[in-house]
């Protein structure tokens, strides 16, 4: 099992997570992070841990990685640009961070170093929406984010050692915060503004708690050898949802919520999906985090989220 972990994108909303549970597991644990995003302080509180280092770079810098892969056993690559929207904004960059770095790792890397991938269940597309999508399911990206992630994987799953994780929609607080996930957009409405009108609202997703994933990252660690060479989906199979479900299981915690369903408009957002994580349960692994439970952690957490930079009040 390996004892040394490079986690790439260490700051980001799943890499700060994932340290802090690596570190909880016996790990020795580098973080590599550009810090384009905010300086370290999502990580501060792991700095007296003996076993945790830093490492400020990028993943597309062939001497940083030379440099951070040398005391490696495993590396855990959440380094990206994430979400359809941030792709679009900069299609040269999202390439270049979501599919040429993992070329990069893929080839200064030995094959003993096993690395552990995190794809998106949105290669999945835009279905029906009625039949489960297991891993044999036709990738389908509709989005550059999609198409970038679902490349880097088939590059690593062609190579030894490696295993990917198809996430469903992450939820959960995490210190680098993220407010354009699904779940955690939802509540922050209910709790910040009180309403949210929803567009296209039979349209479903899966879901998975932030914890979960890092939990799962620790479970693809300590059996590489027998999940090496195949993708896995990781999601909660009680939580395909549509968003209009998904609206009023946060209603079910905030009652004042007022939802509105517009009969006339669209979500650019087209993905439309259901999903099975029978083969990630047979390896070993489920999420056990609720939807529920998530829900009534990011109420807590928004409760602590202060004015924003132009508002008189909370």
């Amino acid at each position: 099992m390996p004892q040394r972990v490079l986690v790439t994108g260490g700051l980001g909303y799943l890499g700060s997570i994932a340290c802090e549970h690596l570190l909880a597991a016996g790990y020795e644990v580098t973080a590599l992070d550009s810090l384009i995003y905010e300086g370290g302080q999502g990580l501060y509180h792991l700095c007296a841990h003996p076993s945790f280092d830093f490492i400020k770079g990028d993943v597309r810098d062939e001497a940083v990685m030379r440099r951070a892969l040398r005391a490696a056993d495993a590396v855990v690559h959440l380094a990206g640009t994430v979400g359809a929207s941030a792709c679009d904004r900069d299609p040269a960059q999202a390439t270049s961070v979501n599919f040429e770095s993992v070329k990069l790792l893929n080839k200064l890397r030995s094959p003993e170093q096993l690395v552990v991938f995190p794809n998106t269940n949105s290669g999945y597309g835009a279905t029906s929406g009625a039949a489960l999508c297991t891993e044999d399911t036709p990738l389908e990206p509709i989005s550059l984010y999609g198409r970038t992630k679902c490349e880097a994987e088939r590059l690593l799953l062609d190579s030894p050692n490696t295993v990917t994780l198809r996430l469903a929609t992450v939820f959960g607080m995490s210190p680098r915060m993220r407010l354009d996930l699904l779940v955690n957009h939802f509540v922050h409405a209910a709790v910040k503004d009180g309403y949210l009108v929803l567009f296209e609202k039979d349209f479903k997703r899966n879901f998975v708690h932030v914890r979960d994933v890092a939990d799962c990252f620790l479970h693809a660690l300590a059996n590489g050898a027998k999940m090496a060479g195949r993708p896995y989906n990781l999601g909660l199979d009680s939580a395909n949802l549509s968003k209009e479900q998904l609206a009023f299981a946060v209603k079910k915690h905030v009652p004042k919520f007022y939802i509105h369903f517009a009969p006339i408009g669209e979500d650019p957002d087209k993905r439309n999906y259901v999903v099975s994580s029978a083969r990630l349960r047979d390896a070993g692994f489920e999420a056990r985090r609720s939807l529920d439970a998530g829900i009534q952690e990011l109420i807590k957490g928004y409760r602590m989220e202060g004015r924003g930079p132009f508002k008189n009040a909370a």
